[in-house]
């Protein structure tokens, strides 16, 4: 099984806001997913993103893949 750390989609049409998710590559974008890591609002930008830093790195340490953004929004808070 491969396990990705990805965005799941909530909100309304043209209010986007995303949980970071741990969940199986086979699974559908909003589909089911293992484990809850976060949150991130698009609209508001850096600081209305927040992961559980010490289940992030446990994670990437399982050897957990980040999806590109998922990537890029951990380098912005430094995990």
């Amino acid at each position: 099984m491969a396990v990705v750390i990805r965005l799941k989609r909530e909100g309304g049409k043209k209010q986007p806001h995303y949980r970071i998710v741990v969940t199986d590559s086979r699974k559908p974008r909003d589909g089911r997913f293992i484990e809850k890591l976060g949150y991130y609002d698009p609209i508001k930008g850096q600081e209305a993103a927040f992961v559980d830093r010490d289940r992030a790195v446990y994670w990437l340490g399982q050897g957990a893949r980040p999806s590109e953004t998922v990537r890029n929004i951990f380098k912005r808070l430094h995990i």
